[in-house]
């Protein structure tokens, strides 16, 4: 009784957090798969165009299938879509490469490896702020 009771609670809520049909939420529950279940989750919680669980598996089946997202490295995990075109590994093993790729990917711990590409003096325009304007040398501007 109490399976049945935990079971009802948690398509009751998958109903009304993803907005979906009772049907879909009982597949959404019986998925094979739990790494699975919780992107087919994301994607019926994120996307607006993906509203059923057919839909979900259908797009999920796409993803998995699309050669740019097949891992190119076993070591760093990037995949073939995020391939960098500057160095000759092309992958995040590389850490002397400071292409856009590498800056773009790089995992928050690595991020020390690479430069801000800000102002030298005042860090504008790097930081995570790339709009950043430097006023360092406004001064020397207007009085020549």
């Amino acid at each position: 009784m109490p399976k049945n009771h935990a079971r009802k609670k948690a398509l009751a809520s998958l109903k009304a957090e993803l907005g979906v049909k009772h049907t879909d939420a009982i597949a959404l529950l019986d998925h094979p798969d739990a790494d699975e279940r919780e992107t087919l989750e994301q994607y019926l919680a994120e996307y607006i165009d993906i509203n059923t669980y057919r839909e979900a598996v259908d797009y999920l089946r796409q993803q998995q299938a699309d050669p740019r997202n097949q891992v190119m490295c076993e070591r760093c995990g990037w995949t073939n879509g995020m391939v960098c075109p500057e160095c000759e590994k092309g992958c995040g093993c590389e850490y002397e490469c400071t292409g856009s790729r590498h800056h773009e990917y790089a995992h928050d711990e690595d991020d020390s490896d690479f430069t801000s590409y800000g102002c030298d003096e005042c860090g504008a325009g790097g930081g995570g702020d790339p709009y950043g304007e430097c006023c360092c040398y406004e001064d020397e501007e207007e009085a020549a």
